[in-house]
Order: structure tokens, then sequence, then C-alpha cells
């Protein structure tokens, strides 16, 4: 490989490397380290993930998605809606689209850089557990949208030390041996939440996550009644909108809508992804 070509793009804050890998051209061996050489920030391209659009029989085409360290995902909601809006602009459908993802078949609907994405009907609201963490025992509720999330309401969510309290949660021994992404959430006072989220895979806070804003809505309309649609105000300052079905202890017809910001077209060279320093 001399150069290839690629598209970055924003999700509320979560930038990501999509390749239109429909030809499959990258070696299946060396995926998790192409996907950890591309993602160093200052000394390559750097993302919070790399997504592979490729063929499908039953789709308009199916997604690899891969976390920043070289692990891949199931699901992550804001990559999806870039890979939508993606998809849209190479031609390859819309502006409703359809793709396989590993949690399953994703809809969605693509309107200038407004992208409505349908994701498949999470699991349950599970029963809360008390964390022991350094800085004292927090109560959470698991859920998997996607991806497994355990949520922590907060009253103070903006003064938490995220990267700290979020790792100790990401690999605590109640969510093992998968781990989670740890999400912080508080009612805004207006039927919406602000949220902070630290991802495994990236292992840090991010400036939003999808998977994780549906995560908080949900728990926040199960623990504190709010009603769809919620706004998520995520770190980076986009308000998500989460719209849901609720029938009991069940979500149904699940809804993530945001912005998906084509940030540049590029070409990289085998330089992007030589062996070098971490950042």
């Amino acid at each position: 490989m001399d150069e290839i070509s690629f598209a970055k793009m924003s999700g509320s804050g979560n930038d990501f490397i999509l390749i239109d890998h429909r030809a499959p051209f990258l070696p299946e061996g060396g995926l998790a380290g192409f996907v950890r050489a591309v993602c160093r920030r200052r000394i390559s391209i750097g993302a919070d993930g790399v997504i592979l659009i490729e063929p499908s029989e039953r789709a308009d085409f199916r997604w690899r998605f891969f976390n920043a360290d070289g692990s891949s995902a199931a699901m992550c909601g804001n990559g999806a809606r870039c890979a939508a809006r993606f998809a849209v602009l190479c031609g390859i459908g819309g502006p409703e689209v359809c793709f396989e993802t590993e949690a399953g078949t994703i809809e969605g609907r693509v309107e200038g850089r407004r992208v409505r994405i349908r994701l498949t009907d999470p699991g349950p609201v599970e029963e809360e557990v008390t964390l022991e963490l350094s800085a004292g025992r927090f109560p959470a509720r698991r859920i998997d949208t996607g991806v497994p999330h355990a949520v922590v309401i907060h009253p103070a969510v903006e003064a938490l030390e995220v990267e700290k309290l979020g790792a100790e949660i990401r690999r605590h021994p109640a969510f093992s041996p998968e781990g989670v992404n740890a999400d912080f959430i508080r009612p805004d006072g207006r039927g919406g939440i602000v949220i902070r989220t630290y991802e495994r895979g990236v292992e840090g806070e991010t400036l939003a996550c999808g998977t994780g804003a549906v995560a908080g809505a949900l728990v926040a309309a199960k623990t504190l009644n709010l009603r769809s649609p919620v706004e998520a105000l995520t770190r980076g300052g986009e308000r998500l909108r989460v719209f849901f079905e609720q029938a009991g202890g069940s979500f149904h017809n699940v809804f993530l809508e945001g912005e998906a910001r084509l940030i540049y077209r590029g070409v990289m060279t085998p330089e992007a992804w030589e062996p070098g320093p971490s950042p």
C-alpha cells in the first residue's frame, strides 16, 4: 500500500477516520496495528476510531468499527451517524440508508449534515449496584445500547474527575469480564440531561458518545421519569436528541439524532501507519 484515501469526520466531537473498503485491501492480520498507528494524535492523523465501509449482500453496506486502541466494537452511535453520511456522500445510498453492524442492522436518514439513526432495541436497565471507588460509593445502572454502559446519576457531573472514576468503573469487577463505558449524568432541569462519558477502547473521556447519550437518556427515563425526546448535552457542547418508546421496563424504536461533520478528505502515506512513538 502506497497511499490510502480517507475522510475525517466528527460526530459531536467524536472523530473518526473513514475508509471506503468495499474492495478490501487492508491485510486482515495487521488491522489492529494499523488502527492504533493512524489514530495516534500529533504524529499521525489522530482519531477516536476507524470505520471501514465494506460490501453487504443485504444492506447498503457493512461497517467494521475499531476503537483507537485497535479493539473492535459492535456499535458506536456517533460513528454510525458519520458512516451514514459518508455513505451518502460517496453515493453508496441515501438519503435513507441501512447497514450491517455486529449489533444488528442500523437504519439512518441523512438530511445535510443532520443524521438520525435507528438503533437496535437496547437491553433492559439493570438493577442499581453500588460501586466502591476511590472517591467513595457511587450507585450505577448497567444497560447495553449496542455496547455496554454503566450510568451514574450525580448532581455535580461537571466537577467529577471523569478520567479517574471512569477508568475505575470501566474495569470494575461488577462488570467483568468485558468491562463497560462509564457515563455520568444529571438532569438539566428542562427535561434533558448533562452527560460526560469515559469510553473503553479510547481509554479516556471523549467529547461525546452516541451510545452513551442513549444509555444516559434511557436510564433517566427509567429512574427520573424523563420523556422522549431527551436532549443530552455533551462535553463538546452539542445536544444530541434521543427518541424512544417505553413500555414497562422495555424500550423500543430508539433513535439518535445529531450532526455528522465532514472535516476533510485526504490521502495518507505509509508514514501515517509506520511504527513510531506514541503520543
